[in-house]
């Protein structure tokens, strides 16, 4: 398979198709090979409209998703970034490329690991391991958040985290009925929300109040 190609058809039978046409961002989608983010023996897919998995019930977003977040987003180079769920470190790559200085947060160690091991060429990453789902108490604000799993309900930690006019980009709802919403700080205490599209994904490990229950 020609991967090169693959890639040019994923950015323009997927992802522009999905109303992503910002050339910055379909740029950095072209550049960026994502097949040096997936496991070993999935090279093929990585350019597939699914989800991809990467280790403990895990999945990669996909790409169309990755695409629309971003556009939404809006990072700019002066803009510092939180990144809930490192994850394969695509996402951190692409994010990384756009703007100031990424801190990413990875609740596996071994996932991060790996991660990081892709990423060791990238001089404004900044790498954690626990568990945000409820939130990332680092006492910094940002000006760009993203949420890389599902949550019932948006963390207010996440909202309060923002620097004025910062943007969350979260999935929120129940399955199969989610949305995916771009959240902006317009005040100390307003914020507004834009829905994006209808999607299904799965949820942040630990975010939901189900699985934080102990007996």
């Amino acid at each position: 398979m020609n991967l090169d190609q693959a890639r040019f058809f994923m950015v323009e039978q997927q992802i522009r198709p999905w109303d992503v046409l910002d050339p910055k961002i379909l740029d950095l989608l072209m550049d960026i090979p994502r097949h040096l983010f997936v496991e070993a023996g999935n090279e093929a897919l990585a350019y597939s409209d699914i989800e991809l998995p990467i280790g403990h019930n895990q999945t990669m977003m996909a790409p169309k998703i990755e695409g629309r977040l971003l556009q939404a987003l809006d990072i700019d180079e002066n803009d510092t970034v939180l990144e809930i769920g490192t994850g394969s470190g695509y996402m951190t790559a692409l994010m990384a490329n756009l703007g100031k200085s990424v801190t990413t947060v990875e609740l596996h160690q071994d996932i991060l690991d790996i991660a990081k091991a892709r990423l060791e060429d990238y001089t404004n990453i900044e790498f954690a391991c626990g568990d945000a789902s409820q939130g990332w108490n680092d006492g910094k604000q940002y000006d760009a958040i993203v949420l890389t799993g599902s949550t019932q309900t948006v963390p207010q930690s996440y909202k309060e985290q923002l620097t004025l006019g910062g943007r969350l980009a979260v999935i929120t709802g129940e399955s199969p009925a989610m949305s995916a919403q771009v959240i902006t700080r317009i005040s100390d205490q307003e914020w507004e929300t834009e829905t994006l599209f209808e999607t299904d994904l799965a949820p942040l490990t630990n975010a939901n109040p189900e699985s934080t229950f102990a007996f």
